[in-house]
């Protein structure tokens, strides 16, 4: 019986190289050390020959290490992985079998900024298809800052009666527990009991298994703390072996100096820190993204662990152009589009917004709210601006698809709120948008570097043909394996597993997943590198991706065949 798995142990801090160089490696020695006693209790059915439940044959292995494709088989027993075999080895039998030839068979894939969590709550919903689709195994939720104790306990007991398609990772969130503390007062500084409150519910949250604290800089409140209140929560969880992840405070328009905090934010207190979904947004931020490379190779070579997670995708969030219209309370006659960007569009909103804004005085009100916010609150222009946002779709303007809000009102001779109300007046269908355009040459330098993951940051698809939402959420881990690396060779396939596998699951502390090896979960992604291809687009953004054949979470097919088999054996991953 072939029990050998190699596992190597890196440095304890990488040095730089090359951004070429895909071979650096998180330090996991610990994590790695783990394994072979895990791989013991994993393999001692095998003593009397019994034979597994479930294995795994013909295929190429990519075990999420970086190391290139293998033949081999996978021996399943349980949730756990008893045995990466040679192929053909006789010492194995099992009750079940998966012929993977001419498949790829890798580690489930690690999304670690999701925003399924709360939606896979609902019964209906809680297989999370769109994402198994795409081979993710596991999320993480409560990115960006959102969720207090009370919402990870609420969503872990509702999994826990119904069953979860995916496993599912908490962060605690510093907007979550500002919330709790601060309540509507909220554009101040904490007073010292406060902040003594607000670190007790992050060390509650640490104690639930939350694996480090979560903040959204650039939204309401997080926007309003100072750099020294989240080193104060963040020493907490410091002190529970977690991490940081920052959605940082002004991507756009103070690029470099957002993401200086999260380097300053870990270095202080004492925690690996992740830069969430970094990207250089903008017209006037084309080429930064170097100096972010040089940052955070800076701050590596001094021993600070920072990494990035990033979706490969050219533009951020997602709206229609009367999105980015902010109505001020105190303007009358605008009812029904309050409504509408509540609840979702009707035609009486779009109406009130256009009488509005063929008004001057009105027109001034909007521009004004639009892009500075309601008392100094959050608004779309002000946090990203018309240098950043691109339409991507129009059926009034199709000449206009691929423009900047910028460009347009500079071929027009136009102020730029006055651009984007003629725009709306004059559509007769909504006029879509990427609120954070990327340049694809900043994209790729990124992707590249070996301390950046590759997640979503995407929210739950229902494959449908609605022009409502993001295409990252059906389709980022196949755009990566089928466009970046099959199409373009941007990186190679052993590289790129590596990136949504072993990484985030060293970085995470997370010593049984991301790899495949004896003693490690059962959670494993076979897919057809050929097919294995994102269908979601701008004007389809929910379509479910293909290529992906079985997917297996804790030992059980939940994708067989590329057919769900309605089992949803997932659980909440907790952090040790």
């Amino acid at each position: 019986m072939n029990q050998a798995i190699r596992l190597r142990r890196p440095a304890a801090i990488p040095q730089r190289r090359s951004p070429g160089n895909s071979r650096r490696r998180f330090p996991t020695a610990p994590l790695l050390a783990a394994l072979p006693t895990l791989a013991l209790a994993a393999t001692a059915c095998f003593a009397d020959r019994a034979p597994a439940d479930l294995i795994v044959v013909g295929g190429a292995i990519v075990d999420g290490t970086g190391d290139p494709p293998r033949a081999g088989s996978l021996v399943i027993a349980g949730k756990a992985i008893a045995a990466v075999a040679d192929p053909g080895d006789p010492s194995f039998t099992a009750r079940d079998t998966i012929d993977a030839t001419g498949l790829i068979v890798a580690p489930g894939f690690i999304d670690v900024h999701n925003h399924t969590p709360p939606t896979i709550s609902l019964r209906e919903n809680r297989l999370n298809e769109g994402f198994v689709r795409q081979g993710v195994t596991t999320v993480f939720g409560g990115p960006d800052g959102a969720f207090a104790p009370a919402h990870i306990r609420r969503l872990a007991e509702l999994y826990a009666a119904q069953g979860i398609g995916t496993n599912v990772a908490f962060y605690i969130g510093h907007n979550g527990v500002r919330n709790e503390v601060l309540g509507e007062d909220q554009q101040r500084a904490p007073t010292a009991e406060e902040l003594d409150a607000m670190r007790a519910l992050v060390r509650e949250g640490m104690e639930l298994g939350a694996f480090g604290l979560s903040t959204g800089l650039m939204y309401e409140p997080g926007m309003f703390s100072r750099t020294a209140e989240v080193i104060a929560l963040a020493q907490v969880a410091a002190g529970y072996g977690g991490v940081y992840d920052s959605h940082v405070r002004d991507p756009v328009h103070d690029f470099v100096g957002s993401d200086r905090e999260v380097v300053e934010i870990a270095e202080v207190a004492g925690l690996p820190g992740k830069i969430g979904h970094l990207k250089a947004v903008g017209l006037h931020n084309e080429g930064v993204i170097a100096d972010i490379v040089e940052m955070v190779e800076d701050a590596r070579e001094r021993g600070v662990v920072i990494v990035s997670d990033q979706y490969p995708y050219d533009g951020a969030a997602t709206a229609s152009l009367t999105g980015i219209v902010v109505a001020p309370p105190e303007l009358a006659g605008l009812e029904d589009f309050r409504r509408m960007q509540r609840q979702g569009r009707t035609a009486e909103g779009i109406a009130q917004l256009k009488d509005a804004l063929a008004d001057p005085a009105s027109r001034a009100a909007l521009k004004q709210a639009s892009e500075n916010g309601v008392n100094g609150g959050f608004a779309w222009l002000k946090a990203t601006g018309y240098t950043s946002m691109r339409i991507t779709s129009s059926s009034d303007y199709p000449d206009l698809v691929g423009a900047y809000l910028s460009e347009i009102a500079e071929a027009r001779g136009q102020d730029p709120f006055d651009a984007v109300a003629e725009l709306i007046v004059g559509a007769s269908e909504p006029v879509n948008l990427t609120l954070g355009a990327i340049r694809e040459h900043d994209v790729r330098r990124l992707m590249i570097q070996p301390w950046n993951m590759i997640a979503s940051d995407g929210a739950w698809a229902d494959g449908s043909d609605s022009p409502l939402g993001h295409p990252r959420g059906a389709g980022t881990f196949p755009r990566l394996l089928g466009h970046y690396v099959r199409d373009e060779r941007v990186l190679p396939l052993e590289e790129a597993v590596r990136k949504i596998t072993s990484l985030p699951a060293d970085f995470h502390g997370i010593a049984d997943r991301g790899r495949l090896a004896g003693g490690a979960r059962a959670d494993v992604a076979i897919f057809d590198a050929v097919a294995i291809r994102d269908r979601s687009d701008w004007d389809h953004p929910q379509r479910f991706a293909e290529g992906m054949r079985h997917v297996i979470v804790n030992g059980v097919p939940v994708l067989r065949d590329g057919e769900m088999t309605g089992e949803a054996p997932g659980e909440v991953v907790r952090r040790r």
